[in-house]
């Protein structure tokens, strides 16, 4: 049964947490200032037996310098330890906790007594300190337990273990390496490391290893899982501790990633720091398999069983998900919704509103589009292909320079992933076929056959009438969501304006929709155009008319066929998906963007944030008060002097000294910047998807390790060795001197293997 900790604001228990519980002591005297330090009323009735045997605190509330370590795995206090770090003022912003561990308010009387017995007992430490330093000139403390020589070398060794693996998880390095021959030593570069640092000198791994048999591993795979584990666990609970710190997150997950032929999807968690600073970090791997009810349940046991967190602060939840998948977390998506209904479904702000909502249509020939474009881009992204891409636009664009030039610049790093994607891509259809074709042709060989092979394989595709029908109707029916997409991923401002518009695109779409004879007409002519040009024949796909031929149905021409099953299909499919994503509940939370000074301003601060303002009343500490405070915000910005610049974002709002004097806004703000639309602040030099995906560019698939992944993604996060021998000592070794025999002994059975 986990331990929890008895202070006030504290949430802390022990199977979250790597720190130490204490129990109140027996002593009377001694467990009444231990009550009265932290101020919980509630506990001043019980007596020290009691408190003794059901109350802990964790060691967070004391002073470092009184809490030893007897041993790797056995921590204690000092006899005349007391708590004295509390946090006493959190409970005002956070009305959820108020009816628990309920904070006692001191009299000038308990002030007097607490003033006294703190002079009182810093006299009484001085003394002893100069007591100890007579007697001891090292100043130590002869009572204070000593680790055993063992111990020590256990410690050290397991630290140097520790720093190899940090080291290569940190550098992107695989513990095993590549294209090893089977009837060769089975190393790998974990085993050269070690074997490098006992070389120059560390002692500790020398004593360990120097009596293994030349030709065995030194580390078990056992044994470099548990390493692997203790030091993903500790990296991920540094940044667990600020999510529960923050209290609101929004959950984001990425693509599918594939482990040892298992879907995996990588879960990250946004949230507000203690500084004010927006942070959107990689957890973990999550499991595919399983259908979507299996799947919201293993994301709840993740977030609250093993991290701590609780699934009703979760204010919002995006996922960038592509191909197959994505039918299947839009059912996740509502599931989350129903059980919480301000996990607000939103898009990710790492992809452009267009692509989100194409990859959204479950229909086949639009996943043929999308995955192809996503070939498309990691085809161009070597100087090689790229080179030959640019020969063609000239090429083809030689009557028309200007156009080629325009279209040379946009195609650079990352074109496939921008708000115009389709605009271009029909204009580079008939050049991209062309390079693709002399690609695989490689008549001068220069690419390789992959390359060859990968050219083939997406010129074969582009030249099918259907995708570049497809292709044409994505561009013209997204041209009516580019603007609104591009706003929702811009300067808070821009957000602001984005969802007071988006009732004039469904206009915009609804329109298209009522006259859809007409819009499509021309959309075909060009689709043949484009075609025309790229020799490519007019013709319904063949799947189609095999079905046609065996139902015995009439012929159909190619126009209404593809008015039918594209036009009609993509129009109504990308209606409904803007109308999902962008529901009441969400404009009304993006509508509460008029806080930041510079919107109010631009609308001459007559704002009416109160009505949208119920969507997170139970969030503020002080819900009532929040129209006079609305009011007093808006009075501060209006007659600011002339010298004071507007704020123009969530962030530099959030970094003014005197916000917290507005506790309504500064709660509401921090709601509102976990929000997965909002773009990260601009400092960011690269996001936690895109070092994810560095690390998995960097080596081939089957070296992928889920745990060394997480490391190689938070080289930003503090680690603390000593915290990570700590834990390995309490996971896997009970007894020092009885699990270094068991190391040994497996280490002795693995080399007579």
């Amino acid at each position: 049964m986990p331990n929890f900790c008895a202070a006030p604001n504290c949430t802390r228990k022990s199977t979250q947490s790597d720190l130490a519980f204490f129990r109140f002591p027996r002593d009377p005297e001694r467990c009444r200032i231990w009550v009265e330090n932290c101020r919980r009323a509630d506990l001043e009735a019980k007596t020290s037996d009691q408190l003794n045997k059901h109350y802990r605190l964790c060691a967070k509330h004391f002073d470092p310098a009184m809490v030893c370590k007897t041993s790797p795995y056995r921590t204690v206090l000092k006899d005349t330890a007391i708590p004295t770090i509390f946090d006493l003022t959190s409970h005002l912003k956070n009305p959820h906790t108020r009816h628990r561990k309920r904070i006692k308010e001191l009299t000038d009387e308990d002030i007097r007594r607490m003033k006294e017995r703190r002079l009182a007992s810093s006299t009484d430490q001085l003394s002893s300190g100069k007591d100890d330093g007579a007697d001891d000139g090292t100043g130590n403390n002869d009572d204070e337990p000593q680790l055993s020589t063992e111990e020590k070398e256990f410690r050290e060794y397991l630290r140097s273990l520790f720093e190899v693996v940090v080291m290569l998880g940190k550098q992107g390095v695989p513990l095993v390496a590549d294209k090893i021959p089977e009837g060769e030593l089975k190393s790998n570069n974990l085993q050269a490391l070690l074997d490098y640092r006992m070389n120059a000198g560390d002692e500790a791994l020398t004593k360990r290893f120097e009596a293994t048999a030349v030709n065995t591993e030194y580390l078990s795979a056992a044994q470099q899982n548990q390493l692997l584990d203790v030091c993903e666990n500790t990296v991920r609970e540094e940044m667990l501790m600020e999510v529960r710190e923050s209290r609101f997150f929004s959950l984001v997950t990425g693509d599918l990633v594939e482990f040892a032929s298992e879907k995996h999807l990588p879960l990250f968690l946004r949230y507000v720091n203690q500084q004010n600073v927006l942070r959107e970090e990689f957890l973990d791997f999550v499991p595919f398999d399983g259908d979507e009810p299996v799947l919201v349940e293993r994301l709840e046991a993740q977030l609250t069983d093993r991290w701590g967190l609780s699934m009703e602060d979760c204010r919002g939840q995006a996922h960038k998900a592509t191909g197959t998948s994505t039918t299947k977390m839009k059912a996740v998506a509502v599931l989350l919704m129903e059980k919480y209904p301000l996990a607000l479904h939103m898009p990710c702000s790492h992809m452009a509103l267009n692509i989100h909502l194409a990859n959204s249509l479950p229909f086949p020939n639009v996943q043929v589009v999308m995955e192809t474009m996503r070939k498309i881009g990691a085809f161009f992204r070597t100087p090689l292909t790229q080179e030959e891409l640019e020969k063609a636009i000239s090429i083809h664009y030689q009557k028309n320079e200007e156009k080629g030039t325009t279209l040379k610049q946009a195609c650079g790093s990352g074109w496939t992933e921008q708000h115009n994607v389709f605009d271009l891509l029909v204009d580079m259809l008939p050049p991209l076929l062309l390079c693709l074709d002399v690609i695989r042709d490689n008549d001068d060989g220069k690419f390789v056959g992959s390359v060859t092979s990968d050219a083939y394989s997406i010129a074969e595709t582009l030249a099918d009438f259907e995708v570049i029908v497809t292709i044409v109707i994505l561009k013209n029916v997204l041209t009516f969501t580019r603007a609104f997409g591009r706003n929702l991923q811009g300067e808070t401002l821009d957000v602001f304006f984005a969802a007071n518009s988006l009732t004039a695109v469904l206009h915009s779409l609804n329109e298209v929709n009522d006259n859809i004879d007409v819009y499509h007409e021309f959309w075909f002519e060009e689709a043949v155009s484009v075609a025309t040009v790229m020799d490519i024949p007019v013709k319904i796909p063949r799947l189609f008319l095999r079905k046609q031929r065996a139902a015995d149905m009439g012929e159909i021409q190619a126009e209404p066929y593809f008015k039918e099953y594209v036009t009609v299909a993509v129009i109504r499919g990308v209606m409904q998906e803007v109308e999902d994503m962008f529901c009441e509940t969400n404009l009304k939370a993006l509508k509460c963007l008029s806080l930041v000074p510079a919107v109010m301003g631009q609308m001459k601060f007559n704002t009416t944030e109160e009505n949208y303002a119920d969507v997170y009343r139970n969030d503020l500490p002080n819900p009532d008060t929040l129209p006079a405070e609305l009011h007093c915000w808006r009075i501060k910005w209006k007659h600011r002097g002339k010298e004071v610049r507007l704020p123009t974002t969530i962030h530099e709002t959030l970094q003014l000294p005197d916000v917290k004097f507005f506790p309504n806004v500064n709660s509401f703000l921090k709601v509102l910047s976990a929000l997965p639309v909002l773009k990260l602040e601009e400092n960011k030099s690269d996001t936690a998807s895109e070092r994810l995906q560095a690390y998995f560019d960097s080596m081939p698939a089957k070296q992928w390790n889920k745990s060394l992944a997480v490391l190689n993604v938070n080289t930003h996060v503090k680690h603390d060795l000593d915290v990570m021998v700590d834990k390995y000592c309490r996971l896997y070794v009970e007894d020092d001197p009885e699990g270094e025999a068991k190391l040994d002994e497996a280490t002795e059975e693995d080399a007579t293997k």
